[in-house]
């Protein structure tokens, strides 16, 4: 089992920064591919970044490439998401996720692990 804690939301204006950190236990955090995934009200869960387990390799949703970087530090079991050039249509609920695999997906039910997640608001 592996638990995921999510912390770093929070209410930001429009062109703000936040970094969101996951803390994860209870299973070799370098063995894990990590990514976030955010879910904005009544809408589906989507994708939003992923790491591999030596950060080697990374990916992102279009919409979020060159704002968001996803980056981890296997030496403090946690993995980050820096939020920059924020904007409104980032408001959402923000989740953290492990993948006990390694090929890259994208779907959330592909993901073994996730944390409560954390609300993060863009005010315009």
């Amino acid at each position: 089992q592996v638990q995921l804690v999510e912390s770093g939301g929070a209410l930001v204006q429009t062109g703000g920064s936040l970094r969101l950190s996951c803390a994860a236990s209870g299973r070799t955090f370098s063995a894990l591919a990590m990514a976030w995934f955010r879910q904005a009200p009544g809408k589906e869960r989507e994708f939003v970044a992923r790491i591999g387990w030596s950060a080697g390799n990374t990916y992102y949703l279009d919409s979020v490439k060159g704002r968001f970087t996803i980056s981890r530090d296997n030496a403090k079991n946690t993995v980050y998401l820096q939020m920059n050039s924020l904007k409104p249509e980032d408001t959402a609920v923000y989740y953290c996720a492990a993948d006990r695999g390694s090929v890259y997906k994208e779907r959330p039910g592909s993901y073994d692990y996730w944390g409560q997640g954390t609300q993060v608001t863009v005010s315009s």
